[in-house]
C-alpha cells in the first residue's frame, strides 16, 4: 500500500492543475506568501512545489520572480519536426540494416508496462507525459542507436511543458495507451513498414492536440486575467 502524498506533493499537484487548466493567468506572479494563503499551507511546501514545477518547465523565472510558463506555439512546429525525424530514423535504421532488429529485451518489458496500464487505466493527469516520453525513448533505444535516444530526450525536455496539455482527458489517455501497445507489438513482430506509418501518424496527432489545447489554455488564462482587471 503506497504512502499518502505529503503536503508538498498535494500543493504541487494542486498548483500544477491550476497552471494546466488556465486558472492562473500567464502574468500572475507566483509569490510564496500568496500561494500559501491560497492553498492553506505554510510557505515551505509551496517553496518545494515551486522548485519541482520549475524543474518540470511549467513555470519560469523572470526578473520579477516566478511566473507560469508561456508556451511559444511558434516553436512547436520545428521541435515536432525534429522529434519525428529522430523517432522514425530508429525504425529506418533497422529496416535498412540487414540483420538488424529491435532488441526485445529492451522493448519487451516496456510493452508489458503498457499492457498493465491498459488493464488499469490511470486517471487523466498531466504527469502522464513522463510515461509517454519513456515509451518513445525506449522504443528508440531498442533500435540500437543510443545517440538518437539521447537527442530525443533533449527534444522532449523542450516540448514537455506544452505536451502536458495532451493528457487532460480520458479519451487521449486511452488512445495513447492503445497506440503504444499497437506500435510495440508491430515492432516486435517485425512489421516495420506498418510501424513506421503508425508512428508518424501517432506523433502528428499528438502535435495537433497539443497545439490546439495549448492555444485554448492560453486563451483561458488571458480571459481570466482580463476579468480580474
Amino acid at each position: 500500500m503506497s504512502a499518502p502524498p505529503s503536503l508538498s506533493d498535494r500543493v504541487y499537484l494542486s498548483l500544477r492543475s491550476d497552471l494546466m487548466c488556465g486558472r492562473i493567468a500567464p502574468g500572475d506572479r507566483l509569490g510564496e506568501e500568496r500561494l500559501a494563503g491560497q492553498y492553506g499551507v505554510s510557505r515551505t511546501p509551496v517553496r518545494e512545489a515551486l522548485a519541482r514545477l520549475l524543474a518540470d518547465g511549467l513555470i519560469q523565472r523572470d526578473e520579477g520572480g516566478l511566473f507560469p510558463y508561456r508556451p511559444r506555439l511558434d516553436e512547436l512546429a520545428g521541435l515536432y519536426e525534429l522529434r519525428t525525424v529522430l523517432e522514425l530514423q530508429g525504425i529506418s535504421r533497422v529496416l535498412d540494416g540487414p540483420g538488424r532488429r529491435h532488441d526485445p529485451d529492451v522493448l519487451g518489458p516496456e510493452l508489458d508496462r503498457w499492457y498493465a496500464l491498459r488493464a488499469r487505466m490511470p486517471e487523466p493527469d498531466a504527469g502522464f507525459v513522463g510515461l509517454d516520453e519513456q515509451f518513445h525513448t525506449v522504443l528508440l533505444e531498442s533500435a540500437g542507436n543510443e545517440a538518437l535516444a539521447n537527442a530525443l530526450v533533449a527534444v522532449n525536455a523542450k516540448v514537455r511543458p506544452v505536451r502536458m496539455f495532451d493528457y487532460l482527458t480520458p479519451d487521449r489517455m486511452a488512445a495513447t495507451v492503445d497506440e503504444h501497445v499497437h506500435l510495440a507489438e508491430l515492432v516486435l513482430d517485425g512489421r516495420l513498414d506498418i510501424a513506421y506509418d503508425a508512428l508518424r501518424q501517432h506523433i502528428d496527432e499528438s502535435r495537433q492536440v497539443v497545439v490546439t489545447r495549448a492555444g485554448e489554455a492560453l486563451s483561458m488564462a488571458r480571459m481570466a486575467s482580463a476579468m480580474r482587471l
